[in-house]
């Protein structure tokens, strides 16, 4: 019997190994090589032909880049209009989509609505590897939505799952989820790097040869990234994230890689008892604010992939009981913050070094850029000097660490957004504010922090 062979492979960027070592050379990452069972090559198998399996192909043309056709693809629509904007204005036929997200977030109720929806004028096939048949078909029905159309299938072999997908000729193939997913030359575990990785590599092939919409469903780990090799996120076309916690109804669907679209979009879908629904002006929901405004509040506007987005920032400044004070952020990065409250005291004249600092994004939104370094200070300072803010204020700009106000992209299309919702004044940078501000409002230019506090 012929001894098994394996390899090791790197689940952070895809690199092999004959053998196994500490560090991996490729992405320098530490403890990152995983051992995968090699299958056997058979005789006529892909892996026995080598070289000459692939005659076959060498009838291929060889198309001059200059004439490849330009006609844009139509887009398949998801019936979503915020899954549609994320993913860059619809489905693209032969692309493989990867939907992220924690345990309950809902990535099966969104995939099986639009599933259901398509499937009235499309030909959907959906491939359940985690629960049963009935156990969907109670979810549908508990969701009403329309089971007609909707074809099913229960099955974890990609085989067999290639092998109906080829008599049925699906526009849409479902696979929930990937991580359930095996090929039978492959030795190891459903779930491993190796049966993740080929099993995408299978299904994604044949999607691109078939002109297919593949969407997978997809694990993450307790630290909120993919499961699986990083490869994975290589092999597909996009890749989303649904987040959105225990305790909130909300859903936001961020784009982190699209070739088909803008990256960082973000869409916001409200989980209700009939399902997911998604929420066409997500601004209104972040700024559920009270009559009277408390000091440490300031709303806030940022760009998230296409579109801006009112959204509220709370700091709360407190003289720390502790040698070392707390830096304390949910919904922006900690390290900043840090980096922005040095800045507040070298050009700000305000010492928060013997005070607890902490921050926070209403909504759970994940403010990703830098046009919220202005608000977050001015935030602060109010809480810091126990003096409520005006409420039709607006703040946006980035802060450098010599104390200037840098302007940031779309600032028109900000200030615009405010003034739609009713704010009087807005603090912006210089580069950012029009020659003619809109009806109604105030808007302040700054060069510097220092002007930004006397402006207040």
């Amino acid at each position: 019997m012929a001894k098994a062979k394996s390899a090791f492979v790197c689940t952070e960027c895809g690199a092999e190994y004959r053998k196994w070592q500490g560090q991996c050379s490729s992405c320098q990452e530490w403890n990152t090589l995983s051992e995968i069972r090699l299958a056997s090559a058979r005789p006529g198998s892909g892996a026995a032909m080598g070289r000459a399996g692939y005659a076959g192909d060498l009838s291929r043309d060889v198309v001059d880049l200059g004439n490849v056709d330009l006609s844009e693809v139509p887009r398949l629509t998801s019936t979503f209009a915020e899954f549609d904007r994320v993913l860059g204005g619809g489905l693209v036929p032969g692309s493989a989509v990867l939907l992220g997200g924690n345990p309950g977030a809902g990535k099966s109720t969104l995939l099986l609505q639009t599933a259901c929806k398509l499937a009235q004028q499309r030909r959907i096939l959906y491939v359940t590897g985690e629960e049963s048949l009935s156990q969907v078909a109670m979810r549908a029905h508990r969701l009403q939505l329309p089971t007609n159309g909707l074809k099913m299938l229960a099955e974890t072999s990609v085989e067999t799952i290639l092998a109906v997908a080829e008599r049925e000729k699906p526009e849409i193939l479902v696979i929930d989820s990937i991580q359930t997913m095996h090929l039978e030359d492959i030795s190891s575990a459903p779930g491993g790097v190796a049966q993740v990785r080929e099993s995408a590599a299978a299904l994604t092939r044949f999607a691109k040869q078939t002109n297919t919409v593949l969407l997978l469903v997809g694990h993450v780990t307790k630290d909120g990234t993919l499961a699986g090799p990083k490869v994975l996120e290589h092999m597909i076309d996009a890749s989303l994230l649904l987040e959105g916690g225990a305790d909130s109804r909300f859903r936001t669907l961020r784009g982190q890689k699209n070739r088909f679209g803008a990256v960082n979009e973000l869409g916001v879908f409200a989980m209700l008892e009939q399902g997911l629904k998604e929420v066409k002006n997500p601004s209104a929901i972040f700024l559920s604010r009270q009559e009277e405004q408390a000091p440490g509040s300031l709303v806030m506007v940022v760009w998230e992939g296409t579109r801006p987005i009112l959204v509220e920032v709370q700091a709360l400044v407190d003289e720390s009981a502790l040698g070392n004070p707390r830096r304390v952020a949910v919904g922006v990065d900690q390290n900043r913050l840090a980096m922005l409250l040095a800045v507040l005291n070298r050009h700000g004249g305000l010492f928060t070094g013997d005070q607890d600092v902490f921050l926070n994004v209403v909504g759970g939104v994940k403010v990703l850029e830098t046009s919220a370094d202005l608000a977050v200070l001015l935030a602060v300072v109010s809480s810091l000097q126990n003096r409520a803010l005006p409420k039709e204020l607006v703040v946006f700009g980035e802060v450098g660490l010599s104390g200037e106000i840098r302007p940031v992209p779309s600032g028109q299309e900000r200030i615009a957004e405010a003034a739609k919702h009713g704010f009087l004044r807005a603090i912006v940078p210089r580069g950012n504010a029009p020659k003619q501000a809109p009806k109604g409002m105030e808007v302040i230019p700054v060069d510097k922090l220092s002007d930004a506090l006397e402006a207040l």
